[in-house]
């Protein structure tokens, strides 16, 4: 457990980067039943808010990007910053997502990673290093940058740069 904690104050003082090994999720405390299919995929965690519109807008194409790669590695976890259990309980049945839900209530993760801005989404390689962050959501536009990136993840093998 002091490991953990040591690994958590080391990495909460500066902002996680390109070629960063992205912290661990479920040593942050998060929940969430399928926290462990991460391991080996490739992951976009996504940091979002109930009260966040861009946010709103991301889930609907982060649903279509998990059902198209999700045979063949993606696992989209969505991190919601919320701190009332209602809010986020409510934005979840309202959206409906098809990805992995979490919730970061006691704001360890979106603190130890800095998170610029809601939303703000961080592709992990299969190797669990941060391949490319995009703040904010500009629809279309994320959305084909992510699709490029993703494919070209999926295609590389465990172990490559």
């Amino acid at each position: 457990m002091a490991a953990a904690m040591a690994v958590v104050a080391a990495t909460s003082s500066a902002q996680i980067a390109p070629g960063d090994l992205f912290p661990s999720l479920s040593a942050a405390g998060l929940s969430a039943e399928s926290l462990q299919r991460t391991s080996g995929n490739v992951v976009v965690v996504d940091f979002w808010a109930s009260w966040c519109a861009p946010c709103k807008a991301s889930f609907a194409a982060y649903s279509r990007l998990q059902r198209q790669f999700a045979e063949r590695g993606l696992v989209i976890v969505g991190v919601s910053v919320d701190t009332s259990p209602s809010a986020y309980s409510a934005f979840i049945a309202k959206f409906n997502p098809s990805f992995v839900m979490a919730r970061d209530s006691q704001q360890k993760l979106v603190s130890t990673v800095q998170v610029p801005t809601m939303p703000t989404c961080y592709l992990v390689d299969r190797n669990g290093r941060v391949r490319s962050i995009h703040a904010g959501f500009h629809g279309d536009q994320t959305e084909r940058e992510l699709l490029g990136e993703i494919e070209a993840l999926l295609d590389a093998k465990a172990g490559s740069p």
